[in-house]
């Protein structure tokens, strides 16, 4: 294994166990609640639960999620876990509230309790507490060697991106965008086996 190549890595497993005490955003139907994870509010990182169809104020999900995260984004204080809560509606879904903690907290708090732990915390919305708590559980694995993106996408795709941005103009007349991101990938999405 080359190690040059090599990025310090740890799976973080999240569950998103239910909320409690949620305020009401819906006046005559009924609440169907959501919750959206993110790291930093990257929509690349994001992964949503079903809607509870029965809990309403009270939603129960159990909804299990994996992601890969390198070392570095667990080490400082920068990289923030954020989970918000909204209400399903025909007319457009209803934001409820959010929480918003730190990567480095979760993994020093979990480390002096085996590497897990389960935590309620309170929700806020436009910064004041709603009087909501989200209950979660998570643990973080051990430390793996992860290989770093190789030359094809660092160099040759963004490459093959721009070609094909120039002959849609050529071609075409017309500047298609095609965007792609040079940056190192803190955070990845793992798929689980779901059941």
């Amino acid at each position: 294994m080359d190690k040059k190549n090599d990025v310090l890595c740890r799976k973080f497993y999240l569950t998103l166990i239910s909320a409690e005490n949620l305020p009401k955003v819906r006046k005559i139907f009924k609440s169907k609640v959501y919750a959206k994870v993110s790291f930093g509010g990257d929509k690349k990182t994001e992964q949503r639960t079903k809607a509870d169809k029965h809990g309403e104020l009270n939603p129960v999900w159990n909804y299990s999620m994996k992601y890969t995260i390198v070392e570095s984004g667990i080490i400082h204080y920068g990289l923030q876990l954020v989970i918000k809560l909204y209400c399903k509606s025909k007319l457009g879904d209803r934001y409820i509230g959010e929480i918003h903690t730190s990567i480095k907290d979760l993994f020093d708090y979990a480390y002096t309790r085996g590497g897990s732990a389960n935590l309620s915390l309170p929700m806020k919305k436009s910064h004041a507490e709603t009087g909501a708590i989200l209950k979660f559980s998570y643990r973080f694995g051990e430390r793996i060697q992860e290989k770093k993106q190789g030359f094809w996408r660092k160099v040759l795709l963004p490459g093959a991106f721009i070609l094909l941005r120039v002959a849609g103009i050529v071609t075409l007349g017309v500047d298609v965008p095609v965007s792609f991101s040079r940056k190192h990938i803190i955070v990845n999405i793992d798929k689980l086996n779901k059941k």
